[in-house]
């Protein structure tokens, strides 16, 4: 009898397909919700950024029917469209959750692709095949709430689980891993939705994995965001081709010339396969309590720790010494950022602006204060050098002060971290300061409500409805 690790594609595929709801861990469902919550409020305070406004503007022309809707502006668009647009607001404040084993974001292209795919099967039910105006839909149930939790955090699994099977060496290529993996991801969870059997399913994941991409050159730009949102759109494309009969590979991520060995130095099957429903990696997801790369987390504990326990004044501050983990000078080596999506990959302007602003939020990271005279001037007293010995949530930091005395801390577990997580509560707060401003006090908290409860949804396209601004009115 031949083992799953000889199909792992087919093996994975049929693991999404038969994934039972109950045999999954209340921890590790209860994770999910987790990242449920925190992506929605992510992509609310990213919705009206100028950089996901400008990518709906220059779409808008060529949208499709009206099937899902866009968040925060309320505004409607077809499913892909939608699954791209949520997609960019998810990731660019750079606030989403992170798989710390590889660095992917897998909410944003997991959820923004179901979350359209959702509303469409909804729309689609209601009116009926390609009525109001809508294109025909592959299936005719709305999604309850409950599928909709169970298919992201499939995707999810999905997604992780093949970061870790491909390795450090695809990352060290160049590739931009949530572009890459979050496209399966998105594949899987939307299979799961549209109840493709094993081999539709096996097919989306060979859909999607003939158009993963994202270079990790486009960190600090627009493009970086594009990377993930775009993996969202054509996961969803890829399990929408698959369930009209769309082929492609079976081997798609284990062949000679196919994801793994192309893309990466090659497929580690049991980490891939292995202990499927019982070994979680989405149960083991973090979430960022500032809007930058994770690994600037640590430094920016530590200053903000010693800035105000200390109550030191900019103006006192000789010299910032920071012993970081190595990838911290790999990805945010840009010491003298120009704008608000740079700023966000420099490890300068991170301890500059806790430093000089006692604060690591959204406005911390604008284009306005990658500007800011002050912060400017702080950049250029930090400094920081790799400590190999150090893990990727810890921090060794020294300020040294004008008139000579010198304060250290150093941090074991950055705040976010797996043995330092952000608590529902945490989380909680989080949402409501991404949500308030954009869709006021009442409605945010009506949309909370419905994030932590949506296991028990009747309909899960009821969540992007009511987190439209003009849902209310």
């Amino acid at each position: 009898m031949p083992s799953p690790l000889d199909a792992p594609t087919a093996t994975l595929a049929d693991f999404v397909t038969r994934a039972d709801p109950a045999a999954v861990p209340h921890t590790v469902r209860h994770e999910a919700t987790r990242s449920l919550v925190n992506v929605l409020g992510c992509a609310l305070g990213g919705a009206r950024d100028a950089a996901t406004r400008l990518l709906w503007s220059a779409l808008q022309p060529c949208a499709g029917a009206p099937a899902a809707t866009l968040l925060v502006t309320g505004e409607r668009t077809d499913a892909l469209t939608a699954a791209l647009v949520n997609g960019y607001a998810s990731n660019i404040l750079d606030f989403d959750d992170t798989h710390l084993a590889t660095v992917i974001h897998p909410g944003p292209p997991v959820f923004s692709a179901l979350l359209a795919l959702a509303e469409w099967l909804q729309a689609s039910t209601v009116a009926g095949a390609g009525g109001a105006g809508l294109p025909p839909a592959p299936a005719r149930s709305p999604v309850s709430g409950d599928d909709l939790l169970h298919a992201f955090l499939l995707g999810m699994e999905v997604a992780c689980r093949t970061g870790v099977a491909i390795g450090p060496g695809h990352y060290a290529r160049g590739w931009h891993i949530t572009g890459t993996c979050g496209v399966l991801g998105a594949a899987a969870g939307a299979a799961r939705l549209l109840r493709l059997d094993a081999a539709r399913t096996t097919a989306a994941l060979g859909i999607a994995a003939t158009q993963a991409g994202g270079l990790s050159e486009m960190m600090g730009g627009m493009c970086k965001t594009f990377n993930i949102a775009r993996a969202g759109r054509e996961g969803l494309a890829a399990a929408l081709l698959a369930a009209r009969g769309f082929t492609s590979s079976q081997r798609a991520l284990e062949a000679p010339r196919g994801f793994a060995h192309v893309l990466a130095d090659g497929l580690d099957r049991e980490a891939l396969v292995g202990e499927l429903g019982e070994r979680w990696e989405a149960g083991r997801n973090t979430y960022k309590p500032y809007p930058c790369g994770i690994v600037l987390h640590p430094l920016i504990d530590a200053c903000l720790d010693l800035v105000q326990a200390h109550d030191l004044q900019p103006a006192q501050i000789a010299a910032v010494d920071l012993q970081v983990h190595p990838l911290v000078l790999k990805l945010t080596w840009r010491t003298d950022p120009q704008d608000g999506l740079a700023s966000k990959l420099s490890y300068t302007h991170a301890a500059a602006v806790a430093l000089v602003q006692r604060d690591a939020g959204v406005a911390q990271f604008s284009d306005e204060c990658a500007r800011n005279t002050q912060v400017v001037a702080m950049r250029s007293r930090i400094r920081a050098v790799e400590d190999a010995s150090l893990a990727s949530d810890q921090v060794q930091a020294t300020i040294r002060m004008n008139d000579g005395r010198q304060f250290s801390t150093r941090v074991e577990h950055a705040c976010g971290s797996l043995d330092n997580p952000l608590g529902d509560d945490a989380l909680s707060r989080k949402f409501r300061a991404l949500a308030d401003p954009a869709l006021g006090a009442q409605q945010a908290q009506r949309a909370l409500d419905l994030a932590w409860g949506v296991a028990t949804l009747p309909a899960a396209g009821e969540l992007a409805r009511a987190c439209a601004a003009t849902a209310m009115a």
